[in-house]
């Protein structure tokens, strides 16, 4: 799936809900994910009343970062991205040259985003195995991202059958073994690619390192040959930097002005120096990788022609002798015959006297 015209990782500038409900903050963060040069900043677009129910309990982190005693509902109607900023700072983005995307977490927050002309839609990980969610993503025709964390590789699957049924009908499944009949047709499966790209995520914030799993790329790459990327929730700048030598096409990471905000997700973030450092580096990154074909690059010419060895005379040799192995040795001259093609010389009459150390034509 290419997401842009570049023939390059997208980086995505994952915002979220560090604006803290506050406009002037969420205007702050596109202009730091601007200059910063990412792809795009995200937001997440929701109707806090729908996506949790007064009972839901806060995750593990989300309790050590707000107010512990705070329901998750209470703690997400402060978090929530008014729907009437959302053009204004599309539009902002637009004008910073950096694409808005935001990513929807209910139905009618999914038809408003779509209201806006988003370029692509991003699936977050707790939505994967939510299949009428899913599905009205699908049903969009908009490319997607869908993020990983949590999911088993059969989840996955399943959450990959479920998109190939939207893009196959216009009409909801009436059950899960209709989405498996559909999935079960190469053709069906065959419009994932090219449409879908899978981000491999771990759900914790923060990540610790023995959690991370990048092989798990490898993993979905191999078991469903779409493109894979990269979700970051790790400290620092070293794993979504050795994501893309891994093979990411996507790379996504969450950012903020700073981490010492109040926030369920800002320790976890980047702050703006980072986040310009880790796109600085994806970037190098991508210039080292290269284009996997093996042949001299345009600067070794010079120092392929000053460190490579060439055929020359070991001992002093008499015009008209013929040459033996101990008449020839190599050295770097700058010329002559490349010391390939010393044993070629033996056995050849030399056509004039040679001092040790000449060069053998």
């Amino acid at each position: 799936m290419k997401l842009s015209k570049k023939d390059a990782v997208y980086v995505i500038a994952e915002a979220g809900v560090n604006h803290n409900g506050e406009r002037e903050l969420a205007f702050e963060l596109v202009d730091v994910a601007a200059s910063a040069g990412a792809d795009a900043v995200k937001f997440q677009t929701f109707d806090a009343r729908k996506l949790a129910c007064a009972s839901a309990p806060k995750a593990l982190y989300q309790q050590e970062n707000t107010d512990a005693a705070e329901s998750q509902l209470a703690m997400l109607q402060k978090l929530e991205l008014p729907r009437a900023w959302h053009a204004d700072l599309q539009s902002h983005a637009n004008a910073r040259g950096i694409e808005f995307i935001s990513t929807a977490f209910d139905s009618d927050s999914l038809d408003f985003l779509c209201s806006l002309d988003i370029p692509f839609f991003k699936v977050p990980s707790g939505e994967l195995t939510n299949g009428p969610l899913l599905w009205q993503f699908a049903r969009t025709g908009k490319a997607l991202i869908l993020s990983t964390g949590m999911a088993t590789l059969s989840e996955v699957e399943q959450g990959l059958a479920i998109v190939a049924h939207a893009l196959c009908n216009e009409a909801e499944p009436a059950d899960m073994e209709e989405v498996w009949r559909c999935w079960s047709d190469d053709e069906a499966s065959s419009r994932l690619v090219g449409h879908v790209t899978l981000l491999h995520c771990t759900s914790q914030y923060p990540t610790p390192m023995s959690e991370v799993n990048l092989r798990a790329m490898d993993t979905l790459k191999q078991a469903f040959g779409l493109e894979v990327g990269y979700s970051d929730h790790t400290e620092g700048l070293l794993v979504p930097v050795a994501a893309v030598a891994r093979g990411a096409t996507v790379i996504e990471k969450h950012f903020t002005l700073n981490r010492s905000m109040p926030g369920p997700d800002h320790k976890a973030s980047l702050e703006p120096s980072e986040l310009a450092e880790m796109v600085r580096q994806i970037r190098a990154l991508e210039l080292a990788l290269g284009k996997a074909g093996k042949s001299p690059q345009p600067s070794e010419w010079d120092t392929r022609k000053a460190a490579r060895q060439q055929v020359v005379a070991a001992r002093e040799i008499t015009s008209g002798q013929r040459l033996s192995r101990a008449d020839l040795t190599t050295a770097r001259s700058g010329s002559g015959l490349a010391a390939i093609e010393l044993w070629q010389r033996v056995g050849v009459v030399a056509p004039r006297n040679y001092r040790a150390g000449e060069i053998i034509e």
